[in-house]
């Protein structure tokens, strides 16, 4: 690519990933609308559902949050009876965030959301994974980039 070519907004992966990603949110936005949740607080809760418990610190690393976004997040979704969490027997530094009967019941209605965008994106099952492959590989090649550059 010339380098003329390099400053124009269709050639921005960036842009092509942002616009993707709000695109995809507004497939999301009245599903997660009806389960009473955002976005983040979903992410949060498919953690949570897989691994039942992590410390904050632990969830952070596998959002990609850093406690400053994440604390708020977690203090709203412990108001709502989503979560719970509570300060770490062994280490008063780690806090342990646990789902609430409440939280594990969204488990059953959330089951239709990924079926849902699957179908409302226009894409096949294997034009999903194919895609997920690859954005999962990028995530982990920029992520480390960044990390070699803190």
């Amino acid at each position: 690519m010339k380098d003329p070519e390099f400053l124009k907004l269709d050639n921005q992966l960036c842009f092509t990933i942002y616009a993707c990603s709000r695109e995809i949110g507004r497939i999301y936005r009245p599903l997660l609308d009806e389960l009473g949740i955002t976005y983040p607080q979903y992410l949060t809760l498919l953690v949570l559902w897989e691994h039942r418990e992590m410390t904050v610190k632990e969830l952070g690393e596998r959002l990609y949050l850093d406690s400053g976004t994440l604390t708020p997040m977690l203090k709203r979704m412990e108001a709502a009876g989503l979560i719970r969490r509570q300060r770490s027997a062994d280490d008063e530094r780690k806090v342990i965030v646990r789902l609430t009967e409440r939280g594990d019941a969204l488990k059953k209605r959330a089951y239709c959301i990924p079926k849902t965008l699957l179908e409302k994106s226009g894409i096949s099952e294997e034009e999903f994974r194919e895609l997920l492959s690859r954005f999962k590989s990028l995530l982990q090649r920029v992520h480390q980039q960044n990390r070699l550059n803190e």
